[in-house]
């Protein structure tokens, strides 16, 4: 199950990326961007279930990526796909790191996303 960890250690060995943590209000949210051209490819957050339409009170880490299709497309029906949380939802979605999103289409999003922003 691929969590905010495992996450992290696989953009740093497939893209040398390190998490940026910019926002000082929210310690755990991370900005990954090219080291080329500065732009985001992702972004890492903890927010409250209840803003994702989730039961519970707890919070859930989550990543947005670029969308490489119309994120209505994609979000249909897929558990752990949700619009992206404090982002243009025409073109990010945000991605459940609790395993209700399966690990092999993160994966390949997360690339998609980072070619999406080359």
């Amino acid at each position: 199950m691929a969590d905010r960890e495992s996450l992290l250690a696989y953009v740093k060995e497939k893209y040398a990326t390190s998490p940026e943590f910019l926002w000082p209000r929210q310690p755990r949210y991370a900005v990954l961007r090219h080291a080329e051209n500065g732009k985001w490819y992702g972004v890492l957050m903890n927010v409250r279930a209840c803003r994702l339409g989730l039961p519970g009170t707890g919070e859930v880490d989550v990543i947005n990526v670029k969308s490489p299709c119309a994120p209505d497309m994609l979000l249909s029906g897929v558990a752990g796909a949700f619009p992206a949380y404090h982002m243009n939802k025409r073109h990010w979605i945000s991605l459940a790191l609790d395993g209700s999103f399966p690990d092999a289409e993160l994966y390949r999003l997360v690339e998609e996303s980072f070619l999406l922003t080359r």
